[in-house]
């Protein structure tokens, strides 16, 4: 009989969420109970549920804890003892729209041990092709499947592997864009921390198919728990003989290294990504020659995202007609998006192409935490679009949401209600490419510069139709005049806020309002003098000391001297101070 199994989620959102000190408490009691052996895996995808804390019992169903804190470890070693558990329903209704291929490993296997992605099914794929199938093969297989590349331009993968084959060159690479960068988007971290072998054969299936005997994974070092992963796995996999000379003893050889990124959100774009990985500063250059002709140091070389990479297994595994099944014409497959923002059940999600937006935020998502309707959905980062509620029965396809003016992009999605201000979030998006603008093209440095002034003056209250008109005409020249993809996209988050919610932008301008009540500069702090009790709690607590009264009497905020911060309205027990 197997012995009772106790798991620990120990992903970085876990971690974040103090399951490194369950897991340690779990560990030390463990050592004098000895009732159960401890395991780790990685993010199930349930962030909103972390720590999470699972318990493998011969012939029971997996019980699953959640939000498990330090102090009920005791209580979880006594469960053991009278099987009383408590497993949420949440689970199955977060789980019940989702199909996972990209995440099926994630959150159950221990990503530390190669064993447990080989009883799996890890590396038959790798296997299959090195005893079987010749590049050409291969590349039919990925091409019948449909499979686009998960970064963000959807590109198809297997014409795409097929240009590199090719191309003429004896020297030859495969690259793993692993360099995350869009706010809220953990997609490809996730991955990594859960199941790095997973992308670690796609990338070398990669290699084999296009005729190239080394790779390179591209990271941002930010991600110092996916780095640490992949290196143990990398060096258990040629342990196995899965990486290195003659592998499996075939004539196929390929080595694979890691290159930490620093973080560069340009570095993202496939031409800067491999300058960064020559040694020479991240900066995009003119295209063509395409990667697929002239990549790394000149040598045809071939990019693909982590989830690309990770869906290659899978497909050569299973076959291309089966992956075909899923998803719709011309968007095969499935996609990982993660949900953030003021989303009640914050995650990812694994959902066939096809599916809708309304779907992946009320089913999965279970609607915002505030209970209100969506107001906007912001996709694709900061190169994104931002969608409002009408919009949600729009489905996640590339062409669908390149209709709307928004993208796919690598798959962040951030849900916002109504306390959201939407010229705000515009010029939050738009601060952060200008901050991450490498320099190089003058519509992207200087252009966005302008553009993210004219949004600050916006939201101050100092702008002027005349500067609408001119965020309008910059945004436009900024995309159709900028070097890059990045530069391009950088103003989508102005146009299409502009297109579907212009009236709050003339809002802020003409009657110098933020129906938000998030713009500073636009709202003003004040007490009901029929609601104060004259408790003094807000004075007190004022850190500027701009409310003044006397005890049991009406209090007041001097506006002269008020920040706005919101303290006041915070601590008062009796609904007296107004954000107007």
């Amino acid at each position: 009989m197997r012995p009772v199994t106790i798991k620990v989620g120990l992903g970085t959102c876990g971690i974040s969420a103090g399951a490194k000190d369950v897991y340690d408490e779990l560990e030390r009691l463990l050592k004098t109970e000895r009732s159960a052996i401890l395991d780790y895996t990685s993010c199930n995808g349930m962030c909103f549920l972390e720590p999470i804390v699972e318990i493998y019992q011969p012939d029971k169903p997996v019980q699953v804890l959640t939000n498990v804190k330090k102090s009920d470890v005791p209580a979880i070693l006594q469960g053991l003892k009278t099987d009383n558990f408590h497993s949420s329903e949440t689970i199955s209704e977060f789980s019940a729209v989702q199909k996972k291929l990209i995440l099926g490993n994630c959150g159950l296997i221990n990503p530390d041990r190669i064993e447990d992605y080989l009883e799996r099914g890890g590396y038959e794929a790798l296997r299959k092709i090195v005893k079987n199938n010749d590049p050409e093969d291969v590349i039919k297989i990925i091409k019948n499947s449909g499979l686009r590349g998960r970064g963000g331009a959807g590109f198809l993968t297997g014409v795409k592997w097929e240009l590199a084959q090719k191309a003429k060159g004896k020297k030859k690479y495969v690259i793993c864009n692993a360099d995350e960068g869009d706010p809220g988007a953990f997609m490809n971290r996730a991955v990594l921390e859960g199941d790095p072998h997973r992308v670690i054969e796609g990338l070398i299936i990669s290699g084999y198919a296009i005729g190239a005997d080394r790779g390179y994974i591209y990271v941002r070092a930010e991600y110092p728990l996916a780095v640490q992963r992949i290196k143990n796995a990398i060096l258990k996999a040629k342990d196995q003989h899965f990486l290195g000379e003659n592998i499996l003893g075939s004539k196929f050889s390929f080595e694979l290294m890691i290159k930490e990124g620093a973080g560069a959100f340009v570095c993202g774009e496939e031409t800067a990504l491999m300058a960064s990985i020559e040694g020479k500063r991240g900066m995009p250059k003119l295209r063509p020659p395409y990667p697929a002709q002239s990549g790394l140091w000149g040598c045809p070389t071939n990019i693909n995202n982590v989830e690309t990479l990770a869906a290659v297994p899978w497909i050569i595994r299973n076959g291309a007609d089966e992956y075909a099944k899923l998803g719709k014409e011309k968007n095969r497959g499935t996609k990982v998006f993660s949900l953030a923002g003021k989303i009640k059940r914050s995650g990812l999600a694994e959902v066939e192409l096809g599916t809708s937006l309304r779907k992946i935020i009320y089913e999965v998502g279970g609607g915002t935490i505030s209970g209100e309707k969506v107001k906007a959905v912001q996709l694709g980062g900061p190169s994104g679009g931002c969608l409002p509620d009408r919009l949600l029965d729009t489905t996640v396809d590339y062409e669908s949401l390149a209709a709307t003016g928004a993208i796919m992009g690598s798959g962040g999605i951030i849900v916002m209600d109504n306390d959201t201000c939407i010229v705000d979030i515009a010029r939050y998006f738009l601060n952060f490419t200008q901050q991450e603008s490498c320099g190089k093209c003058t519509f992207c440095r200087i252009g966005t510069k302008r553009m993210l002034e004219i949004l600050e003056r916006i939201t101050e209250g100092k702008s002027s139709i005349k500067e609408l008109e001119k965020l309008k005409d910059l945004a436009e020249k900024i995309t159709s005049a900028s070097l890059c993809m990045l530069g391009k996209t950088a103003p989508n988050p102005v146009l299409t806020t502009l297109k579907y919610f212009e009236d709050e932008y003339l809002e802020h301008i003409q009657d110098k309002k933020c129906r938000a009540g998030v713009c500073k500069a636009l709202i003003k702090f004040e007490i009901k003098a029929d609601k104060c009790t004259g408790c003094t709690l807000c004075a007190k607590n004022c850190p500027v000391k701009a409310i003044s009264g006397q005890r049991k009497q009406p209090h007041f905020i001097d506006q002269s001297l008020c920040t706005k911060c919101g303290v006041c309205a915070d601590v008062c027990g009796f609904g007296a101070v107004e954000k107007k």
